[in-house]
């Protein structure tokens, strides 16, 4: 197992979405062995935490210390343009629970807080261990707390928030829980893991582990999350990152140089963190009788097309997964995402990002780009990420299959044969979209094979090619004049073969109905992003944090939220330049 964070995982009120309907929210801190599960708040309703942390508070002893908050004073009536007048100013006036999950799935009878196996349950509690020094908040996402956390800005300035976000005091009414879970790491079953790297900076824990994610890791979880969440991509997001002065000791690329490191943490937001393993664990050890439960709880919860009710309901569960797996990987492919260590216990079951360890933006565009220098045998190379997700469906398919009559496991076995028709559909449509491409021509497979072979073959950036064809006008293309200032397009056109590829590209634009080049540049830069977290980027902000220079974390964090937006201050610092000569060599690790 290795090394990791303690999280947390809560529920909060979520942002109001009309009607009397409510979305239920998880969150975590990724820095501390645990994860606080905590069930829905309603934005009209009332939670009755101080009956739940009565009970509990006495059987539980922990580290972390109480922090009393009083219920929530939503007013069910109110509408969305009444709900920025009535975002929570105080930490007294919002509230957690976790007995949502309690009621409903079992948690290990063990109270004690160490690594072990367990087993017949679904969480077991664990409290944090707060950071012994000081303890500083670095950035937190404006949008995240007051768009999903009801919570108004004003809120992080208080030292509640920041003992809160760092795990310093837990919520009274609240009940941390570790989340059991098993995996399928690198193609191989690790066993039983437990809450991991999946959701937060340095999460998988081995028993000489001291449960602390470090600043450099929790910088790039809290800029990435955010970033691909702007870029629309299905994520789970960053609410705030803190760092403190307690001490962790790192072995960055597991080759014996032992470093000191600063502990921090980031607050983890999603609908849910169960994952593929979450189910493979149960089916591991016959456990069908709680692997049923828990799925219907996860069917009911977060799959509201899928009747409970249905007999068909797990095979009609695995075909939405199915189907929103090859929607996610086909849009990580879009933006040269590599996620780097796409194990069955870091693919959510919501279909949503989770886990950044070692993933990278892709720079010069690679198929075999690997993130990860972990990844010896170069699993989760970029190209191969869509082929994994068949190998993480198929698992999941192998976990749910023991609650599967005859019929049912042929038509899920018929469900996963789709998976690559799907992905590629989707594929298509992405990258169609990169060229500005509207229709359907025969032609278009051959059209962007093409032209992702003279990147590859002149490494040209992925990224500024793409947003660079959304620039350029048509007559500079058809001339082959490519101003200094498209300096990925000039690396391409030094291909004998790409006056061919222009020539074909033009003459398939000109198939667009109805439209105009100034309407393509619109559409294209639109969709082709300017900005991307890439590696290099990210290290710099990284080398000033460590210094206790936050300047460029706050800058990637606004530029980030405007990707497809030409941001001044961003030109001043390269982020749309080729990559400086320093950060060539940049590795990143699964400790990173």
């Amino acid at each position: 197992m290795l090394q990791g964070a303690r999280q947390t995982v809560l529920n909060f009120p979520s942002a109001f979405l009309g009607g009397n309907r409510t979305q239920r929210i998880e969150f975590l801190f990724c820095c501390l062995i645990w994860r606080l599960q905590l069930p829905p708040l309603l934005l009209w309703g009332v939670t009755c935490h101080a009956v739940v942390g009565s009970l509990w508070r006495s059987s539980f002893q922990g580290n972390a210390n109480f922090l009393h908050l009083s219920r929530n004073r939503s007013n069910p009536e109110q509408g969305y343009c009444e709900r920025g007048a009535r975002l929570v100013s105080s930490l007294d006036f919002w509230t957690l629970s976790s007995e949502n999950l309690i009621a409903v799935l079992p948690t290990d009878p063990v109270k004690e807080n160490y690594v072990r196996k367990v087993k017949n349950c679904v969480f077991s509690v664990a409290f944090p261990t707060p950071f012994q020094s000081r303890v500083r908040l670095v950035a937190v996402s404006k949008e995240v707390l007051e768009d999903i956390l009801d919570l108004d800005l004003s809120v992080s300035e208080t030292d509640d928030f920041i003992q809160l976000v760092s795990g310093g005091k837990i919520v009274f009414g609240s009940i941390p829980l570790a989340h059991r879970y098993g995996g399928h790491q690198f193609g191989i079953w690790a066993d039983q893991l437990g809450d991991g790297r999946a959701h937060l900076i340095g999460i998988y824990m081995n028993r000489n582990g001291d449960g602390r994610a470090i600043l450099r890791s929790s910088v790039r979880e809290f800029l990435c999350s955010e970033a691909l969440h702007y870029l629309g991509i299905p994520t789970s997001r960053a609410a705030s990152l803190v760092v403190s002065d307690d001490v962790v000791w790192r072995d960055q690329f597991y080759n014996g140089n032992l470093a000191k490191e600063r502990g921090a943490v980031v607050l983890r937001v999603a609908k849910s963190w169960f994952r593929i393993g979450s189910l493979e664990i149960l089916t591991h050890y016959g456990e069908l009788d709680l692997l049923r439960m828990l799925l219907d709880f996860i069917i009911q919860e977060y799959f509201p097309l899928v009747d409970v009710k249905e007999p068909n309901r797990y095979v009609d569960f695995f075909s939405i997964v199915v189907f929103e797996t090859a929607q996610l990987i086909a849009l990580w492919m879009s933006v040269g995402f590599a996620h780097g260590v796409c194990n069955t216990d870091n693919f959510s079951l919501l279909s949503i990002t989770i886990d950044y360890g070692p993933f990278g933006f892709m720079e010069a565009y690679n198929p075999d780009f690997v993130p990860n220098t972990s990844d010896d045998e170069r699993r989760y190379k970029i190209g191969n990420q869509a082929n994994i997700g068949m190998f993480n469906l198929n698992k999941l398919l192998q976990a749910i299959n023991p609650l599967l009559n005859p019929r049912q496991k042929q038509l899920a076995t018929q469900i996963l044969k789709e998976y690559p028709v799907l992905y590629y559909t989707r594929f298509r449509e992405l990258f169609k979209a990169k060229l500005g491409l509207l229709g359907k021509n025969e032609g278009d497979d051959d059209l962007i094979a093409f032209l992702l072979h003279l990147m590859e073959k002149t490494e040209a950036d992925f990224t500024m090619t793409f947003r660079q064809l959304s620039e350029i006008t048509q007559s500079q293309l058809q001339e082959l004049v490519i101003p200094q200032e498209f300096w990925a397009l000039k690396m391409i056109s030094k291909h004998r073969l790409f006056p061919a590829w222009v020539s074909q590209y033009l003459s398939r634009l000109k198939s667009n109905i109805s439209d105009s080049d100034s309407e393509r540049r619109k559409r294209m830069t639109a969709v082709n992003p300017r900005y991307v977290l890439k590696n290099w980027m990210a290290e710099s902000a990284v080398q000033k944090a460590e210094r206790n220079d936050f300047s460029e974390v706050h800058l990637l964090q606004q530029v980030l939220r405007h990707p497809f937006q030409k941001h001044s201050a961003a030109e001043r610092a390269g982020y749309s330049s080729p990559t400086p000569s320093w950060a060539r060599d940049l590795r990143v690790s699964c400790s990173s």
